[in-house]
């Protein structure tokens, strides 16, 4: 019997939930679930240049846990860019971390610098 699986650490809950082609009716595409702690590993990792360690002590989870929910949502959004696929973001077993903590105010500080100079 597998271990139960532990809850994830997230800053923030994703600000949009379906992603998909422009111009054709959702109803008639694929739709593929990726979940809320996947779009965190993409979060960190990808936009804001963690190492799976880091990303793996941020979520309060292994890194090697890390690395398959990494490798997993990044099969996914593939998945979706080629196929042309809807990805709706949900689900998953995650927990928001305190608003006060050092890492999600760094990365406030890190997204309010960024827009101020778009």
């Amino acid at each position: 019997m597998p271990r139960p699986s532990k809850p994830r650490s997230i800053c923030e809950m994703p600000k949009y939930s379906v992603f998909g082609p422009k111009g054709i009716k959702m109803n008639t595409l694929k739709k593929i679930e990726l979940k809320i702690d996947e779009l965190e590993t993409i979060r960190l990792i990808d936009y804001l240049g963690y190492n799976q360690e880091e990303a793996a002590e941020q979520m309060n989870v292994a890194r090697t846990t890390v690395q398959r929910i990494y490798n997993n949502a990044r099969k996914k959004v593939a998945e979706s860019l080629i196929d042309g696929s809807v990805i709706i973001v949900e689900g998953g077993e995650v927990v928001l971390c305190n608003e006060d903590c050092e890492e999600c105010l760094g990365h406030r500080r890190f997204r309010n610098r960024q827009q101020r100079q778009s």
